[in-house]
């Protein structure tokens, strides 16, 4: 299972859904966006390489989005594991192992990107965001955080003519680099209430401090 700073990273990038590339202010016109994003699905193909190329790790699965502060990734590829926030805690489920791990989101989420998706955090104060030339036709952005104390360096995220979000790269500070491409996305999708809600399985090994 992924490092949990580097998860808590991707969460918060993938609230920046849209900026247009003609725009002069990319900062300014992706916080407009964020105030009108609820909720957001997608597929997604996943890998990561030691900064030199070579993947050393895939994956592949389903995600969703919610205001304020939850998500979820459904990993169908390799295995079937699960990351789900229901906006107070965070859930890791690994099938495979019977395990589930549960942490408090509100500690192991500060000083990350992921505040911006539960609406607490500003981008400006967040991030140093710039536009980069377009590339494989897509229109690219670049996202540095301000705040030394996180796990990455920097999130690079492209889209498609119209703002539909294609692909992201993140490097931590190991250098490696995650890569996640979507297809299939909606934004501002219907979910059923109980999507954000994780009940571990009968004889399910917890390990951490579960929901009150």
């Amino acid at each position: 299972m992924l490092k949990h700073a580097l998860i808590a990273a991707l969460f918060g990038a993938l609230a920046l859904l849209r900026a247009p590339a003609s725009l002069a202010s990319p900062t300014t016109e992706v916080e407009k966006y964020l105030n009108g994003l609820a909720s957001w699905s997608a597929d997604f193909k996943q890998t990561i390489d030691d900064g030199h190329g070579k993947v050393v790790r895939s994956a592949a699965g389903k995600l969703s989005l919610q205001k304020p502060g939850k998500f979820r990734w459904d990993y169908s590829e390799p295995s079937e594991q699960l990351i789900l926030a229901d906006g107070k805690q965070i859930w890791f489920y690994d099938k495979d192992l019977q395990q589930a791990n549960v942490r408090n989101m509100d500690a192991n989420l500060a000083n990350t990107p992921a505040v911006l998706l539960s609406g607490s955090g500003s981008l400006t104060s967040q991030f140093d965001v710039t536009a980069l030339p377009p590339s494989e036709g897509l229109e690219w952005y670049q996202l540095i955080p301000k705040n030394p104390e996180t796990d990455f360096q920097l999130v690079r995220i492209g889209f498609r003519s119209g703002g539909e979000l294609a692909t992201m790269f993140l490097a931590d500070k190991l250098n490696q680099v995650t890569q996640l491409t979507f297809s299939n996305s909606k934004r501002n999708a219907k979910f059923a209430p109980d999507l954000f809600t994780f009940v571990p399985p009968p004889g399910v090994d917890v390990i951490g401090r579960q929901p009150k």
